[in-house]
């Protein structure tokens, strides 16, 4: 992202072609339509999202015959973080105790699931302690 700049959220499409770049490392425009799920958008809408991306300096291209090659520059943790800071803000008033909750009321996470979370903050908790 480029310096100064107020850390951004992907949109919807955006999301998609950095999706690509993170699990498929770097790729022609041609490619990412190749990858883009149906309906697939016209070549030069999958064009314009790759340069809106470029400009807010996540991802970058490298020129290779007269074509560019692009991928990602951030990096998938730092969109994963602000994305989920943004969406326990919006949805469950600050509170990832609420969001868990949410999960577990809509049956989206199991009790041996949860367990397993438990074990992992009780782990890393020990092992700072040592």
């Amino acid at each position: 992202m480029k310096a100064g700049r107020k850390p951004q959220i992907l949109t919807e499409k955006e999301l998609v072609i950095m999706q690509m770049l993170w699990d498929g490392g770097p790729m022609f425009v041609r490619e990412m339509l190749e990858r883009y799920p149906e309906p697939r958008p016209h070549v030069n809408t999958v064009s314009t999202i790759v340069r809106i991306l470029e400009e807010k300096g996540h991802v970058a291209h490298e020129a290779i015959g007269g074509s560019h090659r692009y991928h990602a520059v951030a990096r998938k943790e730092d969109f994963r973080e602000r994305s989920l800071r943004t969406l326990v803000g919006n949805f469950f008033n600050n509170s990832y105790k609420s969001a868990v909750s949410a999960l577990v009321e809509e049956e989206k996470i199991s009790v041996d699931e949860l367990r397993e979370i438990i074990d992992m903050v009780e782990s890393r908790n020990n092992h700072r302690k040592q």
